[in-house]
C-alpha cells in the first residue's frame, strides 16, 4: 500500500522501533489522588503498545506543580515508580516501547491544586484567556511567582532525579517536555518570558533553562534515550513568540549538537492563531530523527517520511479511540473518533473500553 513506508522499522537514538507511528503523550487524568499510576493507566497503555514508540502523559517532575486537576502522575516519590512499572511491564509484556515525558507546569498550575503554593514562571504574567479545573470549580489562572535565578539549578535538578526514577521504573527513554506553554516553554518564548539576567532577553538566554534540563537529563539516561518536545507555533496557554522559525531554528540546532534521540515537533497551533512553516527549519537545523505531530493522516505522514523530511509521526487523539491505531492504518480500515467527555473523566469509560477493529 502507499503507506507501507509507516510500518517500517526506525532507530531513535537506541531505540529500535518497529514501525515510524509513535503514540503522542496524552493526559488522561487517571492517576489517583497522590499522582499514583493506577492499574488501569495498564490496561491503558498496554492496549496501545502496537505504536513504535509510546510517548506516555505530562508526568510531574517534583512535587507540588499540579496543573491538570490533582489526577496527572508523578514520577518523584516510590509509590509512583512502583505505579509506573506496571505501566512499563504491560507495553513490553507485548514488545513495545515506552518513554515518559517529565514536565513542570509552571503558571498552569494553581495554589488551589498545591497546597496553597502560588505557582512560578519566568516572569509574573498569567494566562489571561481561560481558567482552570480546581476542587472549587473552574478559576482563573494565577499571577506566577517569579523564579529566581539561584532557585533554576534546583528544578535541573528535579528533572534529573525524575529522568532517573523513570528508569527505575522500567521506561525506555525520556522526552522532555519543552511546549505548550508550561515551565521550560514559558522561558523559552518571549511572549512569557520578559525578565533580563542569564534566563532572559536574547533567545540563547531564554533557552538556557531547557538546555541545561536537557544536559542534565543526557547525564542520567544518555542522549541516546532522550527527547524533546517544542511547539514555537502553539498559543494554547496564551503562549506567543515573535519569532517562531528563529526560535525552532536555534533550539533544534542545540538539541543537533547534544545527538538526542529525537526532536518531536508539534508543527501548528492549536486554535489557529499563529501559522507558519516550522518543519522546514528544524529540518534543516536538526540532524537526528526528526518525529513530527499534530494534525497529520496516514497519506500526508507517509510522504513527509518519504521525502525525507520527518523519519517519523507522533498521532495523538486518534490513538484515545482506536487501540490497534497501527493495525487499522496499516489495513486501511475506518477509525473511530473519540469522545471528548471522558478525556479527564475517572474510570474506563473513554479510557480501555474503545474496541478493536472487527471487519
Amino acid at each position: 500500500m502507499s503507506n507501507s513506508i509507516l510500518f517500517t522499522p526506525v532507530t531513535l537514538g537506541s531505540l529500535p522501533l518497529r514501525n515510524r507511528i509513535l503514540m503522542a503523550p496524552l493526559t488522561r487524568c487517571r492517576a489517583d489522588a497522590n499522582h499514583v499510576p493506577t492499574d488501569i493507566m495498564a490496561d491503558y497503555y498496554g492496549q496501545r503498545a502496537g505504536a513504535g514508540l509510546v510517548v506516555a502523559e505530562a508526568t510531574m517532575a517534583m512535587e507540588g506543580n499540579s496543573a491538570f486537576g490533582g489526577r496527572e502522575p508523578g514520577i518523584y516519590s516510590e509509590a509512583q515508580v512502583a505505579g509506573w512499572r506496571k505501566v512499563t511491564d504491560a507495553v513490553h509484556a507485548k514488545g513495545g516501547l515506552i518513554a515518559l515525558q517529565i514536565w513542570h507546569g509552571g503558571r498552569a498550575c494553581h495554589s488551589l491544586l498545591n497546597g496553597g503554593a502560588q505557582p512560578v514562571s519566568a516572569s509574573p504574567l498569567r494566562i489571561e484567556n481561560d481558567e482552570t479545573h480546581t476542587p472549587q470549580g473552574k478559576k482563573p489562572y494565577e499571577v506566577p511567582r517569579v523564579l529566581r535565578d539561584d532557585e533554576l539549578p534546583g528544578i535541573v535538578a528535579g528533572f534529573a532525579l525524575a529522568a532517573r526514577n523513570a528508569l527505575a521504573a522500567g521506561f525506555d527513554a525520556v522526552e522532555v517536555h519543552g511546549a505548550n506553554g508550561y515551565l521550560l516553554d514559558q522561558f523559552l518564548r518571549n511572549g512569557s518570558n520578559k525578565r533580563t539576567g542569564p534566563y532572559g532577553g536574547p533567545l540563547a538566554n531564554r533557552a538556557r533553562l531547557l538546555l541545561e534540563v536537557v544536559d542534565a537529563v543526557v547525564g542520567v539516561c544518555g542522549a541516546d534515550r532522550v527527547g524533546v518536545r517544542l511547539s514555537p507555533l502553539n498559543s494554547y496557554n496564551d503562549m506567543l513568540d515573535s519569532d517562531p522559525v528563529g526560535l525552532v531554528s536555534y533550539v533544534a540546532g542545540q538539541l543537533s549538537a547534544r545527538k538526542i534521540a529525537y526532536l518531536h515537533l508539534m508543527r501548528g497551533d492549536f486554535f489557529g492563531v499563529q501559522k507558519g512553516d516550522v518543519v522546514t527549519p528544524a529540518r534543516a537545523a536538526f540532524r537526528g530523527p526528526l518525529v513530527g505531530n499534530m494534525g497529520y493522516g496516514a497519506e500526508e505522514a507517509s510522504a513527509a517520511i518519504g521525502a525525507g523530511t520527518l523519519d517519523a509521526v507522533a498521532f495523538g487523539h486518534h490513538f484515545i479511540s482506536n487501540p490497534d491505531l497501527v493495525d487499522r492504518l496499516r489495513r486501511g480500515e475506518p477509525l473511530v473518533e473519540p469522545d471528548a467527555k471522558t478525556f479527564y473523566s475517572p474510570g474506563p469509560r473513554g479510557y480501555t473500553d474503545y474496541p478493536v477493529f472487527k471487519a
